[in-house]
């Protein structure tokens, strides 16, 4: 029997290799559950889906409070050392219908260095093809997750500033996804800290799109 007040919430990272999604994936599950590595090469070969533990109390909707349950789908970045691009989007499209195609996926994640420039056309390979994969609506569904951001500071800039002085490539893409973004810390706050943080600000987003998700056939 369903339960009324729980909710599961389902993510998709994309990105290019070493951006990392895998890492990035492992703090939105409070897990280690995808391998993740520092490596001359790309380390994700294969989609993996991963369940978080049970998240109670964690927001009210309706007077009720709601316990969440976040599942997260990693997928190989590209470009890719080792697969083609036509092996990598086959890979992803096949695991979003396989995993996202009745329930839905709530939103996409393009994970980003924030200490790596965002120009040239290499860069816009992972949001091309997330325009393929989720179809005209990928706008509103796609959220940019920022990694490494204690970056940002180190270099002595907040996130405002670091944002002014982005590319107009980057300023043109947070234009068309209506500014969604969310900055992922490794330093000065706990890894749960952050986790709450970062699963906060995903919520508000699933919430201005009245918890609408898309579907894959």
């Amino acid at each position: 029997m369903t339960n009324p007040n729980k909710m599961i919430i389902n993510l998709a990272l994309f990105g290019m290799t070493q951006s990392g999604k895998s890492s990035a994936g492992n703090i939105l599950l409070g897990s280690t559950d995808f391998h993740s590595s520092f490596a001359p090469c790309s380390v994700t070969r294969d989609c993996s889906l991963s369940r978080s533990c049970l998240l109670h109390n964690f927001m009210r909707r309706g007077g009720q409070e709601i316990t969440l349950q976040v599942q997260v789908l990693d997928t190989p970045g590209y470009p890719h050392s080792r697969l083609s691009k036509k092996h990598v989007k086959q890979e992803i499209r096949e695991a979003l219908a396989h995993h996202f195609g009745q329930e839905g996926l709530h939103l996409a994640l393009l994970v980003q260095r924030a200490d790596v420039p965002f120009f040239g056309q290499e860069t816009l390979y992972p949001v091309q093809m997330m325009q393929e994969l989720l179809g005209h609506a990928w706008k509103n569904y796609t959220a940019i997750l920022f990694t490494h951001a204690e970056k940002i500071e180190e270099g002595g800039f907040n996130e405002d500033e670091y944002l002014h002085e982005a590319s107009d490539m980057l300023l043109t893409l947070l234009n068309s996804i209506q500014h969604r973004y969310v900055f992922q810390y490794r330093k000065g706050t706990s890894l749960n800290e952050q986790r709450m943080k970062i699963l906060e600000r995903i919520m508000e987003f699933v919430r201005q799109n009245c918890y609408q998700v898309l579907t894959f056939k």
